[in-house]
């Protein structure tokens, strides 16, 4: 077994291919994707007539758009030296792909929490994308370009201590790190705790009982349905027992023994097909209502749609030929609690899908009102978590060597980060103008 020094001396050995202060750089090269083509390549395997609800959410902000363009950014890392120090990528770590979440034991976590793009890859490319939506966010707000640089080098001046921190660490102690909900009222300011535990509360009482009143109503003999509420929710009318028989035995397969058991003492009601999200609108998801003891006993599930990460073409190909399991095993690498209906099967036209609970005490923040000190304070923790979930998957100590005790790391992500916001902003101002010329079509407001 190598041993930690070794492991030190390989991280820093990785800046002489490397160097930390080269992060910083951003220059397009003329061979570039034309970000739009990279969309409509997507587009080409989703349900029609919901691909342009997803150009009308990425056209509200440049934060939406870059959320929407996890393919877009992969290209562009891509096309950069990468350090080879690979941990498993949550590979779109956006600012409101991470939040809080209840764990197994009902406790309220905080950490990465989307994983549709998730394959081993060089951990800077999550940490660049984390800065540039800080970047981006910052710049949003009404910022200045200086404050929004210094919100970017807070994420991942925090994912370095973080990181530094876990190396540290025996492996246990790492596997069993974990960010409690409560315990984030400590790092925010006294006058602004009580908005951070309404929040918090909120979070709690997103169960499926909560959707159940929100996205059912009672019929006249005093069952319940969802309600069709076309194009972001319909019901589905045409699945036949056989085919449901089937989808359900190939996910149930996927779970433990006592989780099984679990599932087994709830039954079908009904099914529906819902957009969610802005990158994934078009992709096919549905939510499945099922019920125990009573109607007032619910769980809804979410089976979502998944395709290949937009990381694979740039990296080794996934240790999995479905991408369910792909999806799944990945945040089960990553998270440090996740759901316990999580698994996966594959459906019609041999489609893959992953399973989860649609809503467990799951929570996000709202970047887009935040202040910039808030938005610092939220960037830092998103950085903390990051590292965290890296050091499960990655060499903590290499990392750690290699990103080292001075802030030049931090300073050129950072860097990167406000020149990819520039970037970025260019791209969502293409699809506007494409929008408006009626190139591209858009269902705003949906």
């Amino acid at each position: 077994m190598t041993t930690p020094a070794a492991r030190a001396q390989a991280g820093r050995a990785a800046r002489k291919s490397v160097p930390r202060s080269s992060h910083g750089r951003w220059i397009p090269s003329s061979q570039r994707p034309d970000p739009l083509t990279v969309l409509e390549r997507q587009a080409v395997d989703r349900v029609p007539e919901l691909v342009p609800i997803r150009y009308g959410r990425m056209v509200v902000s440049p934060f939406a758009f870059l959320r929407g363009a996890a393919a877009v950014m992969a290209a562009d890392l891509a096309a950069q030296r990468h350090t080879g120090l690979t941990v498993q990528l949550c590979g779109d770590a956006h600012l409101l792909n991470f939040g809080v979440y209840a764990s197994p034991e009902r406790t309220l976590l905080f950490d990465v929490n989307d994983f549709d793009e998730t394959l081993p890859g060089p951990f800077e490319w999550d940490v660049k994308r984390l800065a540039a939506s800080v970047a981006v966010a910052a710049l949003q707000n009404g910022t200045t370009k200086a404050k929004a640089h210094r919100a970017a080098l807070v994420a991942t001046e925090s994912y370095r201590i973080a990181m530094g921190r876990l190396a540290e660490l025996g492996e246990l102690p790492v596997w069993y790190a974990r960010i409690d909900a409560d315990d984030l009222t400590a790092l925010v300011r006294p006058e602004r705790r009580a908005r951070l535990e309404n929040r918090l509360a909120r979070a709690r009482r997103r169960t499926s009982l909560q959707a159940l009143t929100k996205l059912t109503e009672e019929d006249a003999s005093g069952g319940r349905h969802i309600v069709d509420d076309p194009p972001l929710l319909e019901r589905v009318t045409d699945m036949d027992r056989v085919t449901l028989g089937k989808i359900f035995s190939d996910y149930r397969s996927t779970l433990s023994e006592e989780r099984r058991l679990l599932l087994d003492r709830f039954h079908y009601v009904e099914a529906a097909r819902k957009v969610v999200g802005v990158g994934s609108v078009g992709t096919r998801c549905f939510i499945l209502l099922l019920q125990g003891r009573d109607d007032g006993d619910p769980l809804i599930l979410q089976i979502k749609e998944a395709g290949r990460s937009v990381l694979e073409p740039y990296l080794s190909p996934s240790a999995y030929t479905h991408q369910g399991q792909r999806v799944v095993s990945g945040q089960r690498l990553t998270q440090a609690a996740s759901d316990i209906f999580l698994g996966w099967m594959t459906g019609p036209e041999k489609r893959h899908f992953y399973w989860r609970q649609l809503r467990d005490m799951k929570g996000s923040a709202e970047v887009e009102t935040m202040s910039p000190s808030m938005l610092r304070a939220y960037a830092g923790l998103c950085g903390r978590a990051l590292a965290r979930a890296h050091a499960r998957s990655g060499d903590r100590i290499a990392i750690a060597a290699y990103l080292g005790s001075s802030d030049v790391f931090d300073r050129s992500i950072a860097d990167f980060a406000i020149r990819y916001a520039g970037q970025n902003a260019d791209d969502y101002a293409a699809l506007s103008a494409a929008i408006a010329a009626g190139v591209v079509t858009a269902a705003p407001g949906i």
